[in-house]
């Protein structure tokens, strides 16, 4: 097992002893949705739960370590299930009741310096994970298999900053290089791929993720594009439809933007310029339907565009 040097000990058996090993390959970062120091995160799954990550980070920067990175902790669902014995390190980082509160400049250093040494200690490739299996740094609602039901966590403020901040000061510090400055003035860049096969079922809606399945969260003024690549064996009158939808920051109370409809296999494109409200998210979905009810195979699919706050 190997422990952090920049973090206090703090080690929760049996679980630490018991639990099996893994080969980590994954940075999932979480809000645990109490304002608690990394010592009181501890207590806490001492005390009353079986369900602990690595890591806890108080709102001071206070950073503990549970369990050895190489011993699988239980709280990302899927990630620390797989058959190859890859698994995914975890921290829970203190946030407010709602974990709708960003991340303290101190909680930001922390993160950073500890998703570079993950990559130097255990070789995690510096990107952001493209499928729930892909070794990378995500965030715990950025993949479906990572939560039981559905999850917000670690809240909107804390997803852009990883995009914008955590992220990109990873990399930079794991490369020697400085992070990139932003200009004030400009607009922000949404340039995201995924080039993970969806098999898309004749007639059935399917929310796309790209690097997550939220493209903006509001308030956000945004001009968007997503562009699609089809397999070239694509009923030639299969009908592509895609359109972009807004929802509650759950996922749910859905209302749609208008249809846009194409034909056939290879490239599609669909656009949308408009304001997502505060407290709603910005998704996209796209549904083929073919003559003779055979699935469509999406291959590639980018979104970009400029967007400003609000």
């Amino acid at each position: 097992m190997a422990w952090y040097p920049g973090a206090t000990k703090y080690e929760l058996q049996p679980e630490s002893d018991g639990q099996p090993a893994i080969r980590p390959t994954q940075f999932i970062m979480h809000s645990i949705a109490a304002p608690w120091t990394a010592r009181r995160i501890y207590e806490y799954w001492r005390d009353s739960s079986s369900l602990e990550s690595h890591f806890g980070l108080g709102y001071e920067g206070d950073l503990g370590q549970y369990i050895g990175t190489e011993t699988r902790a239980d709280a990302n669902y899927k990630a620390n299930l797989r058959p190859d014995g890859t698994g995914a390190v975890s921290i829970e980082t203190a946030s407010n009741l709602q974990h709708t509160d960003p991340w303290t400049a101190k909680q930001v250093e922390r993160l950073i310096a500890l998703g570079a040494w993950l990559h130097q200690r255990h070789g995690i490739p510096l990107r952001v994970c493209r499928s729930a299996s892909d070794p990378g740094y995500g965030y715990h609602r950025l993949h479906a298999d990572w939560a039981v039901s559905g999850t917000a966590c670690p809240g909107d403020a804390r997803v852009r900053q990883f995009r914008n901040a955590v992220f990109p000061g990873i990399v930079a510090r794991a490369t020697g290089q400085s992070p990139p400055q932003e200009e004030p003035d400009m607009p922000s860049m949404l340039n995201e791929s995924n080039t993970v096969d969806v098999v898309l079922r004749s007639g059935v809606w399917t929310g796309l993720a790209f690097t997550d399945a939220v493209l903006h969260s509001g308030p956000r003024r945004h001009a968007t594009v997503v562009h699609l690549l089809f397999a070239d064996n694509t009923h030639k009158e299969a009908r592509i439809e895609g359109r972009f939808y807004l929802t509650d920051t759950a996922g749910g109370n859905p209302s749609a933007y208008l249809t846009v409809t194409g034909k056939g296999p290879g490239g599609h494109q669909f656009q949308c310029a408009a304001d997502v409200p505060k407290g709603r998210h910005l998704r996209f979905e796209v549904r083929a339907t073919t003559p003779d009810g055979s699935s469509v195979r999406l291959l590639h699919r980018v979104v970009s565009g400029p967007y400003w706050a609000l």
